[in-house]
């Protein structure tokens, strides 16, 4: 989500740097055992995670993606506004597959941290995050 994820991580994407709470975890193409990520079907995978963190009043840019992304919420609570599909709040301990083909954003109206685990299963050319053009 959310533009919201140690092994180093690429590159941040510009929705990400608009709210530059994204901490990387891992950005891989292959197992431990330096084997290729892949499907059953053969399809190649690129698995990239981190952690969002999303400030009290604080919210995210608006944004869709490009590759399925399961998201657990670690802490607080959020709102997905997904716009004429309506909003969904999340809170801790909640996993979801968010959604792809819809623009969105993520807001905290709490006043607690919202940590978020982001998992995007995409591949080497799939973007994790889109954002909406102005």
């Amino acid at each position: 989500m959310f533009c919201l994820f140690l092994c180093l991580a690429g590159p941040v994407t510009q929705a990400e740097e608009a709210y530059r709470q994204v901490q990387p975890l891992l950005n891989t193409s292959q197992t431990v055992l330096d084997e290729p990520l892949r499907l059953a079907d053969g399809t190649a995978l690129q698995i990239t995670s981190t952690i969002v963190t999303i400030l009290p009043g604080e919210e995210t840019a608006w944004h869709k993606h490009g590759v399925p992304l399961y998201a657990y919420i670690l802490s607080g609570e959020v709102t997905i506004d997904y716009g004429a599909q309506g909003t969904r709040r999340f809170s801790r301990g909640t996993a979801f597959m968010e959604a792809m083909d819809h623009w969105h954003r993520g807001t905290n109206q709490g006043t607690e941290l919202v940590h978020i685990l982001a998992v995007y299963l995409g591949s080497a050319t799939g973007r994790n995050v889109i954002p909406k053009p102005q």
